[in-house]
């Protein structure tokens, strides 16, 4: 059977923000709105228009199923521009964890997504499994799901909400003062209804990296087919990892990666050796088995500290450095990131990824494989990039993974000076001052290996 290509009319999703249970739990309606058209080429789910939802913002939306899963990665799809010169390379954009395609393109003039194809880049947003509108198959079973597990992140979550509800009220009025449109505790209701998802998050590092992201990177070549097969492609975060993993398993393989080019921010296999937060945060190991939580709601969580992070008496205003360094990300931005790019993600995810502060750095699922003992042998130009603030990957950290590239193949830089501007984690892509010191930077990387 040929594969489909849907159109959806703007009424099929109205919420500013659709996770993919939300899409399935929505697909139904879809239907009734849902126009079928036969399109040939690779397996995958086509173009939706762009009224797809309030924070859609590219110019299409693609959808390529996953194999060995239930899950269908989202592609967001940013057309270059006519005026800017021709590139031979598409190129495709990666997020952090818990993060979906909102990081890269948070405003007009804080988008890194709409400057690369406004510089002649076909640019392409990669949004993994459960973030963002990524979703699962609409034939997918959700019946299946462990009510012992639902009851635990229910419990857990009933006090939160609660709490959640008292603040809103005593600190701005239930967020009627501050014209808040979705209030932090609805979201948290949301997440409950949610639950039935449950048993589909499942995944870790590994199979974003054998299967989400070879799955998108081929479904790109097929629809834009650069003549030598290759992509440019950006990593910010884990976004980074991966496509330094990626390099690392095709050097230990002696295979061909299929980039012709990588850009790092804030990225790196190994953070034992540096002062990252991370130290204090990723150790879950015994706490997640113990409370026996297959995965955890980072979006549902922060939009109950919402209340005190932005608003008096900010108790909580100091996770926002873990973002931003102070004065650098417009305040409106800083919360639209907050509440608009997070999702949840499966406890295994977050336990693959705590073995990058051990020694040795991160490891496969297995535990045997080092990645960053392999990234030698990679033949792909590398720019990495790290912030001089950054709290989450510093850039000892950042240098640790580096060190180990050769010299002709690796340009290292720290962005920020003495005396400011300084960048914190999500600055190197929604700073400030990203668009005239970090973006340019990359744009002549990309170009240098984009010709040759």
């Amino acid at each position: 059977m040929d594969p489909l290509r849907f159109e959806f009319s703007s009424a099929s999703l109205t919420s500013t923000t659709v996770a993919a249970s939300s899409l399935h739990s929505h697909s139904r309606h879809f239907f009734s709105s849902v126009q079928l058209g036969r399109v040939s080429s690779f397996p995958a789910i086509g173009s939706v228009s762009k009224t797809v939802n309030k924070i859609f913002t590219a110019d299409e939306l693609h959808y390529v199923p996953v194999p060995n899963s239930d899950w269908r990665v989202a592609l967001w799809r940013y057309l270059p521009s006519s005026k800017a010169p021709k590139r031979k390379h598409p190129l495709i954009l990666l997020s952090g964890i818990a993060s979906n395609a909102v990081t890269y393109d948070l405003s007009p003039e804080s988008s890194l997504a709409r400057y690369m194809s406004g510089s002649g880049f076909e640019t392409w947003i990669l949004e993994l499994r459960g973030a963002g509108l990524s979703s699962l198959s609409f034939d997918t079973d959700l019946e299946k799901s462990s009510n012992n597990q639902e009851r635990i992140v229910s419990n857990l979550l009933e006090n939160l909400i609660n709490v959640s509800e008292r603040l809103e009220n005593v600190l701005d009025g239930g967020s009627k003062i501050f014209g808040l449109k979705d209030r932090p505790s609805k979201r948290v209701e949301d997440f409950k209804k949610r639950l039935e998802l449950l048993p589909h998050y499942n995944w870790d590092f590994d199979n974003y990296l054998e299967e989400d992201v070879p799955s998108a990177m081929e479904y790109v070549r097929t629809q834009t087919k650069p003549k030598d097969g290759k992509l440019l492609a950006i990593g910010h975060s884990m976004g980074g990892i991966l496509l330094y993993a990626m390099l690392s398993r095709c050097g230990f393989k002696g295979m061909d990666s299929g980039l012709a080019s990588v850009t790092t921010l804030a990225s790196t296999f190994d953070y034992s050796s540096s002062g990252t937060l991370l130290k204090y945060i990723l150790p879950v190991k015994e706490p997640a088995q113990a409370l026996n939580v297959p995965f955890i709601p980072v979006d549902t969580m922060l939009a109950m500290a919402h209340p005190l992070m932005y608003r008096p008496p900010y108790v909580l205003s100091w996770l926002t450095t873990n973002i931003s360094a102070p004065q650098m990300m417009d305040p409106e931005l800083t919360e639209k990131l907050v509440l608009n790019s997070l999702c949840t993600v499966p406890a295994k995810l977050v336990l693959q990824l705590a073995t990058a502060v051990d020694h040795g750095g991160l490891r496969d699922r297995t535990g045997t494989f080092y990645y960053k003992d392999h990234i030698s042998k990679t033949n792909v130009p590398i720019l990495a990039l790290a912030g001089d603030w950054d709290i989450i990957c510093p850039p000892d950290a950042v240098y640790d993974t580096v060190k180990l590239i050769p010299n002709n193949l690796v340009t290292f830089k720290v962005l920020g000076s003495p005396g400011g501007p300084h960048y914190g984690h999500q600055d190197l892509i929604s700073g400030r001052t990203a668009r005239n010191e970090v973006f340019p930077l990359i744009i002549r990387f990309l170009q240098r290996h984009d010709e040759s």
